[in-house]
């Protein structure tokens, strides 16, 4: 199946006044319709700057170069205008605080139905009923009524459900999730990964979701790709990723998280503190914090990404087992 979206050799440099920071280097995944992409790592490693700069709406200051393809369509190739234009018909946007993507002084049936007016020519009238079916598809009660209520009168969970029925309602072919549950309490949260979960399995959209959570990427996720410096240092099935990690960093981000079985033992860290976009080591990202350092190539040469098996690659130096020995 054809991708939605395909990202190739994607390079995000951003100029600042202590010089160029980059942001992204060289990245490449790509998602395919009813497929979830994890992008997953810690804050600063590329990840959301990754998605913006695919989809056009990297910072002013930012230089972007490689190829992506949004369905037919060279994305890096178009006029900003049509580039507006693809995005809002056909990628739909879920950010991390409701509270911010939801405008205080408009009615929420006005904030759902805008995109459709601009992208699918609907009459103010059609869009407002194309509103009411939108906020109960997500489960927001009393559709009909709550369509003309402001942001402030929803509890925050109620929130993202409308941010998420805004993003359906031009019915993109991909939704992108950046951390859409990170401001909301446990029980919304996986209130809200079951409503994303769900409604990609009615209209078929493919997502792309960035997260720090590894158990959201587990329960919801087809595949992910594990992003740090910028760079990929793994993807492939998240079965595979997860049931046989084989970079230093993917193991410790999954030794890092919490275990309930444990009680009141003392939750595992990563040493160090990630780098930044504007000293970014030669070799591997990772090595200052590294615990495993088998190969000293790694300092000063950027391993390449090799096969460990089916559909599943590593950034490493490291010799990788063969499916056989993984059995």
């Amino acid at each position: 199946m054809k991708p939605v979206l395909a990202v190739e050799d994607l390079t995000v440099t951003i100029g600042t006044r202590r010089g160029p920071a980059r942001a992204v280097a060289g990245v490449d995944w790509s998602v395919r319709p009813g497929e979830t992409l994890a992008l997953v790592g810690e804050s600063g490693s590329g990840k959301s700057m990754s998605v913006l700069a695919a989809t056009g709406l990297a910072p002013r200051t930012a230089q972007v170069t490689g190829r992506v393809h949004l369905l037919d369509t060279e994305l890096t190739a178009v006029t900003e205008e049509r580039r507006r234009r693809l995005r809002g018909r056909h990628i739909g946007f879920v950010f991390q605080d409701p509270m911010t993507s939801l405008n205080p002084v408009l009615t929420v049936g006005r904030q759902v139905t805008e995109a459709a007016e601009e992208h699918l020519g609907l009459t103010r009238r059609a869009a407002r009923s194309r509103a009411v079916e939108l906020l109960d598809m997500v489960g927001i009660p009393s559709a009909g009524q709550r369509v003309e209520a402001y942001p402030h009168q929803f509890s925050g969970g109620m929130r993202q459900r409308v941010v998420i029925a805004m993003a359906l309602a031009c019915e993109p072919d991909l939704l992108i999730a950046d951390e859409p549950t990170t401001a909301l309490d446990v029980t919304t949260q996986a209130q809200i990964v079951e409503l994303v979960a769900d409604l990609q399995r009615r209209l078929g959209t493919a997502v792309v979701w960035i997260t720090h959570d590894l158990g959201v990427v587990a329960g919801i996720a087809d595949t992910v790709a594990v992003m740090y410096g910028g760079r990929i240092l793994e993807q492939g099935p998240v079965d595979a990723v997860f049931g046989a990690p084989s970079h230093p960093y993917t193991k410790a981000l999954l030794a890092a998280r919490p275990d309930p079985a444990a009680g009141g033992a003392e939750l595992v860290t990563i040493a160090g503190a990630p780098p930044s976009p504007l000293e970014l080591p030669p070799g591997c990202a990772f090595w200052p914090r590294c615990p495993v350092r088998g190969d000293a190539r790694c300092e000063h040469e950027l391993p390449p990404l090799v096969p460990v098996s089916v559909g599943h690659q590593v950034r490493t130096f490291y010799p990788q087992p063969s499916d056989g020995e993984r059995r």
